[in-house]
């Protein structure tokens, strides 16, 4: 049953606790509520240091005082120290940074000005760079930072953004002039580190380095980026500069000071951790939601708001999250669960109606892109008989849509014209959107940190805040709706990240060589040195390096930095392009197209919809057509999966991959180690809407997709099975089972969500002998999930057989066995075999 705490009483709960739970009669579906108390600000004096001009500018904002978090991460920045900043959403990071930045580059100007006559003046300024991971947070800090520069009357720091939209005149003028560059680590890789000689300038004087939202750096992305700023400080020193002081400013995490250090690739102690917030917040009232069961039995009597194409069984993951390679987009069968529950994203199009209609202003966070515009046009049909008004207030915002249509929308939002916005995690980071009355979660967004980030939208600025979580049919989901500890007590997660995958470090490595000759003596910059030798040898035995005696070369025409995927998508993104008209509607990710934009499938943008002509993968371009249907479209995947062994010549384990690890619990093997996953979009399905009934099933002919990464397995001999009465007839079910639980129940232990993992099992897997499950990062080269639950292995697979034990359903369902991901359509599945099947492994484990 789920656990309950007496609600607070009336008078103390958040008035919108009402509209959610319909005054009383939506009251079964809340699990959980839980109210987090206000908090007082604390302030503190201006330090003595700081530029007057820039105290007067935010005097003018209306910052008579600084918050006390603010000035200690300030000072510690101005003395040189690098600094993690993480504190909660909305506590004013962006002042703690800019005011020592700021403060330096106005200085360092004055100081030329004085020396105008010394030739050495030119290359004296001080210049600051900013470090987002999306351009959306770029250009929302610049509209901050000229704010303030205006109400400061400031007018020698000259600013700008520069990415990949810039175009190539104002591109100019930020080499030769800018003060202040706000970019993203992508333009730093693939542009201005390449290019370094034209940045001359902005290198030699670089004094600081804000690395913003630095708890998204994690994965193989994290990786990425932390050997990206190790070439940034390289280059820094090469052209005459001192290393920068990095600010790594981030949502509230475990270990901040230890997550920055690695980032910035220093010792620990040298990064002081800025954790304490003494900004002030008001109450905010967080709610645990479980959508109800579906009246009646079956997807036949299902109502359109029960079952949308937007269902969260079907969501593909949006780009900003990391990509899976066990995909499927299949409804769940009434055989196969006794009392499906109603889909998320159907619940909260409902709640966010009922929000709008009361003039709440509300962001809805939703797990996909597809989701989001769900969401909004559901909530839009919802309202449109009460209110086409109201309906008009709301909208979807993703990934993928164009630049000025997001800016639109989010100036929309702060203005009050939209009242609710369906999102993905695009919002999530500190786009500053304040004001907001609530904020709906449709399903665990990852970590608790996403979670707390996402609910620090509502009631920013002191004001009181609602927050609802509703859970998706998934054991994760059910797991923390069903206990609030897991949501409200438990420590948060550190950020993961391994700077040494060789995956990254190769062609990382490739990029510094082309920037400037590796030498031997700055090899330590990189990692340890010896581990670094071995992938340079490697590199030089593939003809990518040249080794001469004063170090190691690139010699090649392409640029190197083309050889690193930093957010692991798999490539360019695919152009989603109107046919009739050459108007261009957004992007698609690489990892995604094949699923996502495939001939024939329907593509959603905002309300309207489209049918893709054909999906160009040469030019990365789909072509859609303007079409109204009644139906959506879901893909299917297959995959197979092989243990890359050293020596085995069909399937050679990576060149300078970390060993493969092994133990045994008696009978059962574990195993670590790399693996590569062939994955192929072979056919999708036309369903009709809303009802969800299969039209058709069409091939396609795509091509297929190779994954070398990193995974988990334990495989299981024929006794043990059959001691469990796990026969072959039941065992790829029961294997089938345990493997999806498993995948579900892992990110309660590593710094994941379902959708950085892919899976596979079989009854007997022709690398082991045995029946084996496999756990695989979906990243290439891995990013330590796998190996977090080798490492935890009897205490995952003890939280998988009690959940899928716990599970009330008699066959299995998505709140246990089921899969949204599942390349098998969730067949065959057998719940119980699986529970016997983890209790014979679990008999074998350690005692300790």
């Amino acid at each position: 049953m789920p656990s309950r705490e007496p609600a607070a009483p009336p008078g103390d709960n958040h008035p919108l606790v009402d509209v959610l739970t319909a005054h009383g009669a939506r009251s079964d579906r809340l699990t959980h509520l839980r109210t987090l108390p206000a908090r007082d600000g604390e302030h503190a004096d201006w330090p003595g240091w700081a530029d007057p001009a820039l105290v007067a500018g935010c005097r003018a904002q209306g910052v008579e005082r600084p918050w006390t978090h603010q000035v200690t991460a300030a000072e510690a920045t101005w003395r040189g120290q690098h600094v993690a900043l993480a504190t909660s959403t909305g506590s004013g990071k962006s002042l703690a940074f800019w005011l020592p930045a700021l403060t330096a580059v106005r200085a360092a100007r004055h100081t030329t000005a004085a020396d105008a006559g010394r030739i050495e003046a030119r290359t004296r300024g001080a210049t600051v760079l900013y470090l987002s991971p999306t351009k959306a947070l770029a250009a929302d800090q610049l509209t901050g930072l000229t704010g303030l520069l205006d109400a400061a009357g400031i007018r020698d720091v000259r600013t700008a953004t520069c990415d990949g939209d810039t175009p190539r005149e104002e591109r100019r003028w930020v080499v030769d002039h800018a003060d202040v560059v706000l970019t993203n680590p992508d333009f730093l890789h693939f542009a201005l580190l390449p290019q370094h000689r034209r940045w001359t300038r902005l290198l030699r004087g670089l004094r600081y380095v804000v690395v913003d939202e630095g708890h998204t750096y994690r994965g193989v992305f994290g990786a990425h980026v932390a050997l990206v700023l190790r070439r940034l400080a390289r280059l820094v020193e090469h052209l005459g500069g001192r290393a920068p002081t990095v600010v790594v400013a981030s949502a509230t995490t475990a270990d901040p000071a230890v997550s920055a250090a690695r980032l910035i690739g220093v010792p620990p102690e040298e990064v002081t951790a800025v954790t304490a917030d003494s900004s002030p917040a008001g109450r905010r009232t967080v709610a645990l939601w479980r959508p109800p069961e579906i009246a009646g039995f079956g997807v036949e009597r299902a109502g359109a708001s029960d079952l949308d194409p937007g269902a969260d069984a079907w969501a593909l993951p949006d780009p900003l999250d990391p990509q899976a390679h066990e995909t499927d987009t299949v409804l769940t069968s009434t055989g196969e669960a006794d009392h499906p529950r109603r889909s998320a994203t159907a619940e909260v199009a409902d709640l966010l109606a009922d929000l709008a209609a009361h003039g709440a202003r509300t962001l809805a966070f939703t797990r996909s892109r597809r989701g989001a515009e769900s969401v909004a046009q559901q909530t839009r049909d919802h309202l449109r008989p009460v209110s086409p008004d109201l309906a008009g207030r709301v909208a979807a915002y993703r990934g993928g849509y164009l630049p000025e249509e997001r800016r639109e929308l989010e100036e929309a939002l702060r203005s009050g014209a939209l009242l609710g916005l369906a999102t993905t995690n695009a919002l999530e980071l500190g786009v500053d959107i304040s004001g907001l009355d609530a904020v709906l979660v449709a399903g665990w967004p990852g970590t608790r940190m996403s979670l707390w980030q996402q609910a620090g939208r509502a009631g920013r600025a002191g004001a009181d805040g609602l927050v609802a979580f509703v859970a998706r049919e998934d054991p994760l989901d059910t797991y923390l709706v069903t206990h609030p500890e897991a949501v409200f007590d438990a420590p948060l997660e550190a950020c993961v990240f391994d700077p040494a995958n060789p995956y990254v470090l190769a062609p990382q490595l490739c990029a510094a060589a082309q920037e400037l000759p590796l030498r031997a003596d700055g090899l330590a910059r990189f990692g340890d040195p010896g581990q670094v030798r071995e992938i340079l040898d490697v590199l030089v035995a593939r003809g990518a390096l040249r080794r001469r005696p004063s170090g190691w070369y690139w010699t090649h025409a392409q640029p190197a930095a083309d050889l690193a995927d930093l957010r692991g998508s798999g490539g360019r993104p695919v152009r989603v392009v109107e046919a009739a008209t050459g108007r261009l509607l957004g992007t698609v990710d690489a990892g995604s197209a094949d699923g996502q934009v495939h001939d024939g499938a329907v593509y959603t943008h905002q309300g309207v919809t489209f049918v893709v002509d054909h999906l160009d993968l040469a030019d990365h371009v789909a072509l859609v057509v303007r079409r109204d249907v009644d139906h959506a479209t879901w893909s299917r995947e297959l995959m197979e999966i092989s243990i890359a062994e050293p020596g085995d010549a069909e399937h050679p384990a990576p060149e300078g991959a970390p060993p493969a690890r092994r133990r045994e619990w008696g009978p059962v093997a574990w195993g670590l180690g790399p693996v590569e996953v062939t994955s192929q979009v072979v056919s999708f399905q036309r369903r009709r809407v809303p009802d969800m009934q299969v039209l058709d099933t069409e091939a396609l002919d795509l091509p297929q997709r190779t994954l070398g990464t990193t995974a988990v397995w334990w495989s299981v001999p024929d006794f043990v099975l059959r001691a469990a009465g796990v026969d072959d007839d039941v065992a790829p079910g029961a294997l089938h089972a345990a493997e999806h639980a498993a995948i579900g129940l892992l990110p309660l232990l590593a710094t994941c969500d379902r959708w950085d993992l892919g899976g596979v099992s079989t009854a007997q897997h022709p690398d082991t002998g045995e029946a084996t499950v496999f756990v695989y990062d979906a990243y290439p080269g891995g990013a330590g999930f796998a190996e977090r639950g080798y490492e935890l292995g009897a205490r995952w697979l003890r939280a998988v057989r009690d959940a899928v034990d716990a599970c009330p359903c008699a066959d299995g369902c998505p709140a246990c066995v089921q899969s949204p991901k599942c390349g098998n359509e969730n067949s065959p599945l057998d719940k119980a075999a699986a529970v016997r099947l983890l209790d014979a492994v679990l008999s074998h484990a350690p005692s300790s």
